[in-house]
C-alpha cells in the first residue's frame, strides 16, 4: 500500500514537472511566434517582425521606467538586439518544451527575465518582487530536477556526443 502512494507522489511530482516546464517553455515560444508573424495577440500583422518592424522598439522605447530607463531607450530598436532578444524567446520556448538544453535555456531565461524586471523597476504593485523574479527562480529551478527527462527529450539529449563533450549544453 506504502508503495502505491510513493508511486502516486512521484506521478503527481513528475506531472507537475512536466507541466510547469511546458507551460514556461509555451510562454516563451509563443512571445516569438507572435512577435514574428504578428498574430494578433500582443502583436499585430503590421507590426511583427516579418514585416519589417523591431520586436523591440516600442517596448524599450516606452513601457520602460525607473533608474534604468535610458540604457533601454538606447537598445530600443538595435537590430542586434532584435535579433538577440528574438533568438533568445524562440530558442528558450523551445529547449523547454522538447525537455533539451535546459541548463543553458534555463539561466538565458532567467536573464532575460530579469533584464524584463530592470527595465519596469520599480513593479507596479510591489517594492522588489513580481513574476518576472518568480519565473528566473522557476527557470533556474527547472534543469536542477531534470526536469527534460520526464516526457520530453532530455534524457536522450544527456546521452548525445555533443552533451557529452560539452556537459553545460545539458
Amino acid at each position: 500500500m506504502a508503495k502505491s502512494a510513493i508511486q502516486k507522489q512521484t506521478h503527481c511530482k513528475q506531472t507537475i514537472l512536466v507541466l510547469t516546464r511546458l507551460a514556461m517553455g509555451w510562454m516563451f515560444f509563443w512571445a516569438f511566434i507572435d512577435k514574428l508573424f504578428g498574430l494578433g495577440y500582443a502583436t499585430t500583422p503590421e507590426n511583427s517582425w516579418l514585416a519589417g518592424n523591431s520586436p523591440t522598439l516600442g517596448f524599450l522605447s516606452s513601457a520602460t521606467h525607473g533608474p534604468f530607463a535610458n540604457f533601454y531607450h538606447s537598445l530600443a530598436g538595435n537590430p542586434l538586439v532584435d535579433w538577440l532578444f528574438m533568438l533568445g524567446l524562440g530558442l528558450i520556448g523551445l529547449a523547454f518544451i522538447l525537455g533539451i538544453g535546459l541548463r543553458i535555456a534555463g539561466y538565458g531565461g532567467a536573464l532575460l527575465v530579469i533584464l524584463m524586471w530592470s527595465s519596469l523597476l520599480p513593479p507596479a504593485n510591489n517594492p522588489f518582487m513580481d513574476e518576472h523574479i518568480i519565473y528566473a527562480l522557476v527557470f533556474l529551478l527547472l534543469p536542477h530536477l531534470n526536469a527534460g527527462r520526464t516526457l520530453g527529450l532530455g534524457e536522450w539529449w544527456a546521452k548525445t556526443q555533443l552533451v557529452k563533450k560539452y556537459p553545460f549544453l545539458q
